[in-house]
């Protein structure tokens, strides 16, 4: 029965891939809007830093190198699992999906890997070759660069994943959470350090930033992938990532579980 049922979950990876790759025309303008969005990054970045220097640990390349990567990631760990839950939530679809064989929330997550997935080979992959082209970016030279910022990026989408799912389950308790899925997304794409590397945040803020999970989704790995953090450094960044994933499966638990008790008080 396990057998089965872990089998079922790797369906589901399966057909959310297939299902994207069905409008992958769509994905083909992606490439294009993520490439001027990096455009937009380095003519303005290029400006500020003028003829040269440093700001905020970075050169004008690695910061190049940094915003290219960044949105590049975001390709992969981006999805909309918290408009999905919320939207099963309204139209009471979630009540037939609570009494399948299977959780709900492990489901979701398979759901969001195999659009991942997808988004890793038909978007990431050639948007980065795209912006090599463009744009003066730095590869990582050390294999130990390369294999932490894959593994690294997998993280980057279970905690990313993880925090949209608990957006997501929250309109269980007010019913309409538009508001706050809005502002989630503001939130992680500002102190990821997506917008603005979190090296030149205030100095107050960025000692608040790493006791919350939001850097170790865009922040970290990008600091690996342009060499800011090398060697042991690597996998203390990764052990960030990785106490976060755990952290984060608490409240997911918690709200889930409450969610199915308010489901059966409700209906019955």
């Amino acid at each position: 029965m396990s057998r089965l049922r872990n089998s079922a979950y790797v369906d589901f990876i399966r057909i959310r891939f297939l299902t994207m790759l069905a409008y992958r025309v769509n994905y083909y303008s992606g490439i294009v809007i993520y490439a001027l969005n990096i455009g937009v990054y380095y003519f303005t970045w290029k400006a500020i830093f003028g003829d040269g220097g440093d700001l905020g640990g970075f050169n004008v390349i690695q910061m190049t190198t940094y915003i290219a990567v960044s949105w590049m990631a975001r390709a992969f760990y981006f999805n909309n699992l918290d408009r999905e839950i919320s939207t099963d939530i309204r139209d009471g679809s979630i009540a037939i999906q609570f009494i399948r064989p299977y959780n709900y929330m492990l489901v979701k997550m398979m759901q969001g890997l195999g659009e991942g997935m997808f988004r890793f080979l038909l978007l990431m992959i050639p948007g980065m070759a795209v912006a090599l082209l463009l744009y003066p970016i730095e590869l990582p030279t050390a294999w130990s660069s390369w294999v932490g910022f894959l593994v690294m990026l997998f993280f980057s989408f279970l905690i990313n994943s993880q925090i949209n799912v608990i957006t997501g389950i929250m309109a269980f308790f007010v019913e309409n959470n538009e508001g706050m899925m809005r502002m989630k997304r503001v939130i992680v794409d500002l102190f990821s350090g997506l917008i603005v590397p979190i090296s030149l945040f205030p100095g107050w803020l960025s000692k608040v930033l790493e006791y919350l999970p939001f850097q170790a989704i865009t922040y970290l790995p990008g600091s690996v992938f342009t060499g800011r953090v090398k060697g042991v450094g690597i996998w203390n960044v990764l052990g960030v990532q990785i106490i976060w994933f755990v952290l984060l499966l608490i409240p997911m638990i918690w709200l889930y579980g409450l969610a199915r008790r308010r489901l059966f008080v409700q209906g019955g």
